[in-house]
């Protein structure tokens, strides 16, 4: 199913160095896991629905509602420092 040639594209692909012997090993490992794989083909799907999800998922979130806010003049209340309605911070950037 894979060849050498393979995972050295895949392994260049990804910048991945491998020595000879990891070539051979990886390639082996890779062939059994791919056979491995492959018997899900054999599996029998028919009616079988398409899910996202083992279980069934709903809408988790509560409900918008608007509520009422802080006025401003509460949200700062305590900032050691503000400007035209804003809380002023210190500049981060240089």
């Amino acid at each position: 199913m894979i060849t050498r040639e393979d995972l050295k594209y895949v392994a260049h692909l990804a910048r991945l160095y491998l020595s000879e012997n990891e070539i051979e090993h990886f390639t082996e490992q890779l062939e059994g896991i791919l056979k491995y794989i492959d018997q899900l083909n054999g599996v029998d799907i028919a009616g079988v629905e398409p899910t996202s999800h083992v279980f069934p998922q709903q809408n988790i979130f509560r409900e918008d509602k608007l509520k009422p806010s802080l006025s401003e003049e509460e949200a700062l209340k305590n900032a050691p420092v503000k400007q035209n309605g804003f809380f002023k911070v210190p500049k981060v950037i240089e």
